[in-house]
């Protein structure tokens, strides 16, 4: 991050549900952290707030832009990918879109 950078996130990409080989788990979703490449890296981001930020057709209080918050539960495989709930499954429609993964809260 450059010294003007006051992101207080990191992007990460929605890219599955968790699934077997025939069987999807909408319940869980996979997401890809940027600069997250290994397992213990994943492991700082465990219990950590997720959300996906999406704009919709009609406004709700005067803001089309909403918002389906989640949390970050552990890591999935030994490439960085994390496992993460969501108070609603986030829809299909948001396969390969952007996810902000809060810094809160902190474990450290």
């Amino acid at each position: 991050m450059s010294d003007k950078s006051h992101r207080l996130y990191v992007k990460g990409k929605h890219i599955s549900y968790q699934r077997g080989k025939r069987n999807t788990n909408p319940g869980t979703s996979l997401l890809k952290l940027e600069g997250v490449d290994d397992t213990a890296a994943a492991q700082f981001y465990a219990g950590k707030r997720v959300a996906y930020v999406y704009r919709a057709q009609r406004a709700i209080q005067g803001s089309k832009i909403r918002v389906i918050w989640g949390k970050v539960t552990r890591p999935h495989g030994n490439s960085g990918v994390v496992r993460a709930k969501f108070r609603n499954n986030l829809p299909p429609k948001s396969f390969g879109a952007s996810v902000r993964v809060m810094l809160y809260p902190s474990s450290i």
